[in-house]
């Protein structure tokens, strides 16, 4: 029997247009088919997080609104949301940023990324076990 696959959901959050459609033109080079979801800034990505449930959440630290950092502490406080894996992308490289943050989330990637590192680790986050 076979069984269709389902698009990997995929919210891409950053201030900045151009990552985002960087983020979802790498991703779409991949075998695998995705559907995305957008966001400028925390707020929206919470909203679209607790709304779409999204299969994995690629995330900036650095926005207006509501920052990445702010998306973290409150994804820490709702059970729903701490089941959403997150990569988060930050232009960032400081060591102790990258500890930080990787506390609860499924993985740090420092810009500029590597394409394939980013598909690698979209596909790993959303791995089954």
């Amino acid at each position: 029997m076979d069984v269709a696959v389902q698009p990997i959901s995929v919210l891409v959050v950053d201030d900045d247009p151009s990552i985002r459609g960087l983020v979802m033109a790498a991703l779409r080079r991949d075998a695998r088919s995705y559907r995305f979801l957008e966001a400028p800034n925390g707020r929206e990505a919470l909203d679209l997080m607790r709304s779409e449930h999204p299969d994995v959440v690629v995330l900036d630290l650095m926005m207006p609104v509501l920052s990445g950092w702010d998306v973290l502490r409150e994804r820490a406080n709702d059970e729903a949301l701490q089941k959403i894996p997150v990569i988060v992308v930050s232009a960032n490289r400081d060591p102790e940023v990258a500890t930080a943050v990787t506390s609860g989330i499924c993985a740090f990637l420092p810009k500029p990324f590597d394409i394939g590192a980013l598909t690698a680790l979209v596909r790993s986050c959303v791995a089954p076990g």
